[in-house]
């Protein structure tokens, strides 16, 4: 079977995309603005991408068009499917017709963290031997893909809240069946689909209202919108999550820090401590990721201390804290974090780990939630931990970021703005000492500063 990919550079298309060449289809697509990791991972497979939307992509005709969820009418690939009567589908849809049909699926769902813990799960499946099959939005280090179909009946998918497509405005994740769900969190985020938080619990509630009573959902005690979700209405048992030192007698796991920077913690279940987990990845939330990739484990059978000794072995995902240059002693990182409540636990993480002199951030409101403004009274607050910031202003920003910074600087936070990529290097290059962490702070491309600071850096002298 033919198939062509509208939006096969984003995240979920892309890696759907391995999916379908794996089982054998010839699988081509179209995209705008193509950038690493996805296009290289695109390439490696031998999927061909075309540029643009035009119609002639689709000549002669595939057997088969799945529409990335990026896509809207007016787009002339769109109107070209719809006015042909070519056959569609969502990537959702597609995945859980050909893929996930009679999987135990083990679903990952939540504001923030979802690459990070399914990355995470999926790797504790494999070190203990199962074999998974996983989609993540996003490269585990330890796979170096962001997809591939397995060779069990275990299913690792990250479960996103966003809307499937034009023609299907239900979450993505309804459609996916798991067993074996994960609620990581729940803040308001997507303004560009959800109205208000209200929105977005009703679609946890839909996920919710389909996972099986044999099933199990796992979720932190001090969630307060999960658990008012889970009030709507529950009919699978839960394992709830929660720190030792809240002592929340209803949690059956929790963690109990051995150090502030999270590198090292005991996981305790039902009170007794199993083991203990001593690994390179920081701040807290990354904790609260890896107790609840335990627990979802336990569910398939793997024990706890199996799953502690695979957590060691984790190396990570690709744009989350990522490493990209270390050179004269200064440290630079490529991270997704978008959200205000991702950058404060980012930067808390790199602050509390000792590691550096001063922690710099370098951010880009590049979401379309960031881009509407929504967050922007929260951003100050996200950032105190970091000793100096560097916000951009990209344009057709819908909003002035001058007053984001002045905030900043009343606070008493070094904090500047700009307005060009070079000369954000620039000022790194002169004022970046040895000892200091650089975080660069985007869920997109953010104009090729990685590669271009990584490149500066080495050549200083």
């Amino acid at each position: 079977m033919h198939i062509h990919i509208l939006g096969i550079c984003g995240t979920f298309m892309g890696s759907l995309a391995q999916l379908a060449k794996a089982q054998g289809h010839r699988v081509t697509g179209s995209d705008e603005h193509v950038y690493p990791p996805m296009s290289t991972q695109l390439e490696n497979a031998g999927i061909e991408i075309m540029q643009g939307f035009d119609e002639t992509h689709l000549q002669p005709a595939p057997d088969l068009v799945v529409i990335g969820n990026a896509m809207s009418r007016g787009n002339a690939a769109v109107e070209y499917v719809l006015n042909r009567q070519l056959p569609y589908t969502s990537g959702p849809q597609w995945l859980a017709e050909h893929v996930l049909k009679n999987k135990w699926v083990m679903a990952v769902a939540g504001t923030h963290g979802k690459t990070t813990t399914t990355s995470m799960l999926t790797w504790v499946l494999e070190d203990c031997g199962f074999k998974p099959g996983f989609l993540i939005g996003g490269v585990p280090k330890n796979f170096g893909v962001s997809a591939r179909l397995g060779e069990s009946d275990f299913f690792v998918v990250e479960a996103d809240e966003y809307d499937s497509a034009f023609f299907d405005k239900r979450s993505k994740f309804v459609h996916y069946h798991g067993r074996t769900v994960i609620l990581n969190n729940l803040e308001f985020d997507h303004a560009d689909i959800f109205a208000d938080i209200e929105a977005i619990k009703t679609q946890f509630h839909h996920l919710v209202r389909t996972v099986p009573q044999q099933g199990l959902i796992i979720y932190p005690a001090q969630e307060a919108e999960i658990v008012d979700t889970l009030k709507k209405g529950c009919w699978t048992p839960t394992a709830v999550l929660a720190d030792a030192a809240n002592e929340t007698d209803s949690a059956q796991w929790q963690y109990k820090l051995i150090n502030e920077a999270g590198t090292q913690f005991e996981v305790l279940h039902q009170g007794q401590c199993v083991g203990e987990v001593s690994w390179t990845q920081t701040g807290l939330h990354n904790v609260n990721n890896a107790l609840a990739t335990i627990a979802a484990a336990h569910h398939v059978g793997i024990l706890p201390k199996d799953s502690i000794a695979a957590l060691n072995r984790f190396e990570g995902v690709k744009r989350r804290m990522e490493l990209i240059a270390d050179v004269h002693g200064i440290c630079a990182y490529d991270d997704f974090a978008h959200h205000p409540t991702a950058i404060a636990t980012t930067l808390a993480g790199m602050k509390n780990s000792g590691r550096f002199k001063r922690v710099i951030a370098v951010i880009e409101p590049r979401s379309n939630t960031m881009r509407m403004g929504v967050h922007k009274a929260k951003l100050p607050e996200s950032v105190t931990a970091a000793d100096e910031v560097i916000w951009f202003q990209p344009k057709g920003l819908d909003w002035d970021m001058k007053g984001v910074v002045e905030t900043c600087q009343s606070q008493g936070h070094k904090s500047e703005l700009f307005d060009d990529i070079e000369a954000i290097i620039a000022h790194l290059l002169a004022t970046a000492e040895s000892g200091d962490g650089i975080v660069l702070m985007s869920n997109g491309g953010f104009q090729g500063i990685h590669q271009k600071l990584a490149e500066a850096l080495k050549a200083k002298r």
